[in-house]
């Protein structure tokens, strides 16, 4: 028969028995672990130089396309103030002619007394009947 002593030992023995088991389940698994980190910052790192080649490709692209941007740009803002000088120009050769001559024909209309549309016998515009709400 054991003592008391002998059983209180094998007690201590087998929980440190089932401490270490559970320790070195548990490193095997970090190791496992550890190893497919290893392979995923590997394939990482692979894969992130042609990655950032095509990113900095881009980026250079895309400055480019900012500058004929920029060009595009100004060269409407020469036509936007062209076409504004034009306008200007044609307004006063091509506005101030018809101005007089809406003016004279108005004045005309009226020398010779002629009903204009929308005008009753005496010249005088028409009034309108009724008060617009349907009723008569």
């Amino acid at each position: 028969m054991l003592t008391g002593g002998q059983l209180a030992g094998l007690i201590v023995a087998v929980f440190w028995a089932i401490l270490v088991a559970f320790l070195a389940v548990t490193l095997l698994k970090l190791a496992r672990l550890l190893n497919e980190a290893g392979k995923v910052v590997r394939d990482v790192g692979e894969q992130a130089g042609p990655l950032l080649e095509d990113m900095n490709r881009t980026v250079r692209r895309a400055n480019e396309q900012l500058g004929r941007t920029d060009v595009i740009t100004k060269q409407v803002a020469g036509v936007t103030s062209n076409v504004s000088a034009v306008t200007t120009v044609m307004t006063s050769v091509v506005g101030g002619p018809l101005v007089k001559a809406a003016a004279f024909s108005y004045g005309v209309r009226k020398a010779l007394g002629g009903n204009g549309p929308g005008r009753g016998e005496a010249g005088r515009p028409e009034l309108p009947r009724g008060n617009g709400k349907g009723r008569k």
